[in-house]
């Protein structure tokens, strides 16, 4: 079995995150960006990380550009966190999407929104992608469905 997806951040992705979320902690949120929390599954801290909420058919989703990312495996485990923007920190449970045709339309709908910054994570795969090519997509990104309160 090949290991699942993953696309670590290069040094210049790796700031601009850092100064994404630092902006998101202080009250400034980029395109509705907003620092996300979860409990780390080894260490028990909680671990921080910018990320672009998304919202499809008024459910809000937290897609993971990058693949099987660190705070994926955490958020499988830990099963939700915080999003904060400023003073104003949400807490979630988050549930994991199934690889259908649900989550290929999410996808779409994420990458209509957030293409200009994410295409580049998705391998080829853009908003103008077929459905199947959505779909064969799904398993490198992880989507989950969140809903607030804990």
């Amino acid at each position: 079995m090949s290991q699942p997806y993953y696309l670590q951040g290069n040094a210049i992705s790796v700031r601009m995150n850092s100064i994404v979320g630092r902006l998101a902690r202080h009250g400034v949120s980029l395109f509705g960006s907003a620092e996300m929390s979860v409990r780390g599954r080894k260490s028990g801290q909680m671990q921080r990380v910018p990320v672009n909420p998304h919202t499809h058919e008024g459910a809000q989703y937290l897609v993971s550009a990058r693949g099987h990312s660190q705070w994926v495996r955490n958020m499988r485990v830990a099963g939700g966190g915080d999003l904060r923007v400023g003073r104003k920190i949400r807490t979630f449970t988050a549930v994991e999407i199934a690889d259908d045709e649900q989550k290929a339309l999410i996808i779409r709908t994420y990458l209509e929104r957030w293409g200009w910054e994410v295409n580049e994570y998705f391998k080829g795969i853009t908003v103008k992608s077929s459905d199947a090519e959505l779909l064969a997509a799904c398993p490198d990104h992880p989507v989950f469905r969140i809903t607030e309160g804990s």
